[in-house]
């Protein structure tokens, strides 16, 4: 796949010994599962140092050892026998690796991004594109600055196109992952309150999103959500307008919505006043997301006939607003993560839904909100309040949601404040006597641990 003088050129890195000719067969950063004959990048993370995995990748017989610990030192069969690459930084090492080898494919390649949606939305691009091409896309979530790069790297003659989802808690963090990956096409989901404890306030959150335009590779074509107010402000400021889509009107939007029905677990709609899709999913915001994969789609030259098909065919992942029967009791399993916009967007869905029994609604801490942590679960206490019969709430921050539900008169005999998943799992299973006919949602930041309380249900 790569030589050591290109990883050398890539990263404008120091060779400590070896032959620059050598080839590398793949890219690792985790010595249990490398293979023969790739590289070993000594990654350093918050819970782990790959320096310390150095010896057992030379075991498994890693053709190449690249590193910044200045304290390595390289002698005996190891420096006979594997080439080492000296870099300054592993981490910008291998998004440069991945950029260079990404670099030598004309291919197209689609980034999105937003705050929320940015998973189902790439998982529906790949989905429908997958139809007639060979998609390489990061599986689950692995869109951060090591996720996108190994995703990069995967790249061979046999992919067509590549559809990536890059996300960002941090600013500067979207540009990076642009530089590496060069995409042709960005999507922008939407712009909403995720991670203010670093961007401070939607303006930040906007501005790190939409920095992906500026790395776009021709024929730079941006996918954008007319009906976001932040990105429609964006929009009204650009001379030439990228791709729009919503449920706008014909005139100002080049793929929208009309007749959107939701029909208990499915979503019926029409685009462009002409062609009807159907979705096995609840949840309007999903609209949102299948414009943009129809979006992409057509972009790239599909019928509608096969994004139809493809559509209906669709699945979400198991995480994410899916239905799940435990016990012959139906919960909606939304654990993946949460923020103020997908916690309403969830809550939309339960109210929606019809039911003989309990609604019930068990919340986990939002997480990196900044200043704005008790105001926004506040707001969402008076919102679980209209949404459900039973509150359970888990954390510390969950707390104010449920003096909120209280304070506006909801029962309080029907509102449980937990410390721990498993309080909550006892409340849940035990305590409240669940019946066939109830309807639990399950949300709360990743962090939280949610899933938690749907394993098991009987220990």
């Amino acid at each position: 796949m790569l030589k050591v003088k290109e990883i050398l050129k890539a990263t404008r890195a120091k060779l400590i010994s070896g032959n620059r000719d050598t080839s590398i067969k793949g890219i690792s950063i985790d010595s249990r599962t490398l293979k023969p004959g790739e590289a070993f990048i000594a990654i350093k993370g918050p819970n782990f140092d790959g320096h310390n995995f150095i010896n057992q990748a030379i075991e498994r017989k890693a053709s190449c050892i690249i590193y910044h610990s200045p304290g390595l030192g390289v002698r005996g069969r190891a420096a006979r026998e594997v080439v080492f690459i000296k870099v300054n930084d592993t981490v910008r090492a291998l998004g440069d690796i991945a950029g260079f080898h990404r670099r030598k494919f004309d291919i197209p390649v689609i980034v999105v991004t937003g705050s929320n949606g940015k998973t189902t939305t790439k998982d529906m691009i790949a989905a429908v594109l997958s139809k007639n091409l060979k998609v390489l896309k990061n599986s689950g979530t692995k869109n951060n600055h090591i996720g996108l790069p190994l995703t990069l790297l995967a790249l061979s003659p046999a992919i067509d196109t590549v559809v990536l989802e890059a996300g960002t808690n941090h600013p500067g963090e979207i540009a990076y992952l642009a530089r590496v990956a060069l995409p042709n096409i960005a999507v922008i989901t939407n712009v909403g309150p995720s991670h203010l404890q670093y961007f401070k306030n939607l303006e930040g959150v906007c501005k790190e999103k939409i920095s992906i335009i500026k790395y776009l590779k021709e024929p730079r074509i941006a996918v954008l959500n007319r009906d976001d107010s932040l990105l429609n402000k964006f929009l009204k400021q650009k001379a030439a307008l990228p791709l729009i889509f919503g449920f706008g009107i014909k005139n100002k939007t080049d793929f929208y919505a009309t007749k959107i029905k939701s029909l208990s677990a499915k979503l019926q709609f029409t685009v462009n006043r002409k062609y009807k899709f159907t979705l096995n999913t609840p949840g309007i915001y999903n609209v949102y997301n299948a414009l943009a994969a129809i979006t992409v789609a057509r972009i790239l030259g599909m019928e509608y006939t096969d994004i139809i098909e493809r559509l209906r065919a669709f699945t979400m992942l198991e995480d994410r607003l899916s239905f799940v029967k435990l016990n012959n009791i139906q919960f909606i399993n939304d654990t993946y993560n949460s923020n103020p916009t997908s916690l309403k967007q969830a809550l939309d869905v339960l109210e929606e839904l019809k039911t003989g029994g309990r609604k019930i609604f068990v919340m986990g801490d939002m997480l990196e909100l900044g200043n704005c942590d008790e105001l926004f679960h506040r707001l969402a206490g008076e919102r679980a309040a209209r949404a459900c019969d039973v509150f359970i709430t888990v954390g510390s921050l969950t707390k104010f949601a449920a003096d909120t539900a209280k304070r506006i008169g909801f029962d309080t005999r029907n509102i449980f404040t937990c410390e721990t998943n498993r309080e909550a799992k006892d409340v849940l299973f035990g305590q409240i006597s669940l019946r066939p006919d109830d309807i639990v949602l399950v949300k709360g930041s990743r962090s939280m641990k949610m899933e938690e309380i749907l394993e098991n249900p009987d220990n």
